[in-house]
């Protein structure tokens, strides 16, 4: 990792510690009850609970710049299928808030394969993200999952604008941000730069390909193999403690996505 990024994740977590009190105090201000019996107010703190969720991405893209380095990551045997599947659900939940539609392919019921939870939930809302920001509305957002060739494929197509050719060979460089009009705020660059590092973490790669006026599509790929630990009994959290959809997408999604009667 370069040198000027290697105390990044030490100042996430001191944002992060912060930023928890101020969403606290707001929330004792505003709470369900009285958010639920006065739309105006539940309007106004929706506001803040955005502006929360926008800050808490910020500062995990920062934590995850660890990723960047492209090191192994510590794997564990898990159903991958499951693992798609709920994070797909609640993105298309809030995709109705874009005028999206969203799709999932996989031909799979389950299956297990080594990969870390963590990563490959960032990797994949990573991807998700940068879909529903640049599909415009009606469009449509596909994630695929296959297995062949004892690899693991997971893409996220998108029927947005697409990239310049020419855009395509540094897309996953840090700090590299593709000329595509993507609306504000524009975040730290990082993201795609984040995604192949997990990819490599996983002994994989991220590939790109994209048609000007017809769309991108993104896909990881991987090993298709076991770690032999041992799959725990207790279904993995993938929330961390909060929405994590409403965080991860939280840059691309109307106010009204965050109001008490949407969550």
């Amino acid at each position: 990792m370069d040198s000027d990024l290697s105390l990044l994740p030490q100042a996430a977590a001191q944002m992060r510690g912060a930023l928890s009190n101020l969403y606290f105090a707001a929330a004792r201000l505003a709470p369900s009850s009285a958010r639920e019996q006065d739309p105006e107010l539940d309007a106004k703190a929706a506001l803040v609970d955005q502006s929360y969720y926008r800050l808490i991405r910020l500062v995990n893209d920062l934590a995850a710049t660890q990723y960047l380095n492209g090191e192994p990551l510590p794997l564990r045997d898990r159903d991958v299928v499951e693992f798609v599947t709920d994070i797909f659900a609640k993105a298309a939940s809030l995709a109705p808030f874009r005028g999206l539609e969203t799709r999932l392919i996989c031909a799979a019921d389950r299956h297990l394969c080594a990969f870390c939870p963590d990563a490959l939930e960032q990797l994949l809302y990573q991807l998700l993200s940068n879909a529903f920001k640049f599909t415009p509305s009606g469009g449509l957002i596909t994630v695929e999952l296959r297995l062949a060739a004892g690899r693991v494929f997971l893409s996220v197509e998108d029927t947005g604008p697409g990239i310049d050719p020419e855009r395509l060979e540094t897309l996953f460089d840090s700090y590299h941000q593709a000329e595509r009009p993507a609306p504000p705020p524009q975040g730290l660059g990082l993201g795609l730069a984040l995604c192949q590092g997990i990819a490599k973490g996983h002994g994989g790669i991220m590939t790109a390909e994209s048609r000007q006026g017809k769309g991108s599509r993104f896909t990881f790929s991987m090993p298709d193999r076991l770690s032999g630990t041992a799959l725990s009994d207790v279904r993995f959290d993938y929330s961390g403690g909060f929405n994590r959809a409403l965080m991860s997408l939280s840059d691309t999604l109307p106010s009204e996505a965050f109001t008490i009667r949407n969550h």
